[in-house]
């Protein structure tokens, strides 16, 4: 599998580690409450389709990607660094 890294190029999948749902970049604010961040730190997604996942160019950069990938096919349709989606976010919050 090939990610299409967004400095690199395309590298292999075996360079990354996987980590999971992108929705960790959206860590609760401390005074949302205990039961905000177990439900951060415990619940996640089973999509089958389209997903947005965390993966991690280990043996590379060492930046932090945003892969949307196809579970069903395992496809990935694009891949973003993480810290982009994290300011867009910021920003749009």
């Amino acid at each position: 599998m090939l990610i299409p890294h967004p400095l690199l190029g395309l590298r292999d999948a075996q360079e990354f580690t996987y980590l999971g749902d992108a929705a960790l970049i959206d860590r609760p604010d401390p005074e949302a409450g205990e039961a905000a961040f177990a439900s951060y730190v415990y619940d996640r997604d089973n999509p089958a389709g389209l997903h947005r996942e965390l993966w991690f160019h280990e043996q590379g950069d060492r930046s932090w990607l945003v892969v949307t990938r196809d579970t069903l096919t395992h496809e990935i349709l694009g891949a973003e660094l993480a810290r982009n989606v994290a300011r867009t976010r910021r920003a749009g919050a």
